[in-house]
């Protein structure tokens, strides 16, 4: 298991569009990806409609984790999307 934090740069933060292709990206990978917002709530990122309701905003804090698969690949292709799309 591998994970990081980031904080979200959209000011509108993890909304339709961007929860959209983050379920796309992760469901491309051989990992289980899941993110949890800080001091908040967690779901599988493969899921659009949890992904929406985790309720991210811009400037919160969310941690990715990664596991199984090729775990160091994965976490690198989240992390570059996340820093691309977020």
């Amino acid at each position: 298991m591998k994970q990081f934090q980031f904080v979200i740069t959209d000011p509108i933060g993890i909304h339709a569009r961007p929860a959209g292709l983050l379920v796309k990206a992760a469901k491309a990978l051989d990992s289980t990806v899941t993110v949890e917002k800080v001091g908040g709530k967690s779901t599988v990122a493969t899921k659009l409609m949890a992904v929406m309701g985790l309720g991210v905003k811009g400037g919160d804090t969310v941690t990715v984790t990664v596991e199984g698969g090729d775990e160091e690949a994965s976490l690198h292709a989240m992390e570059q999307f996340f820093r691309e799309n977020l």
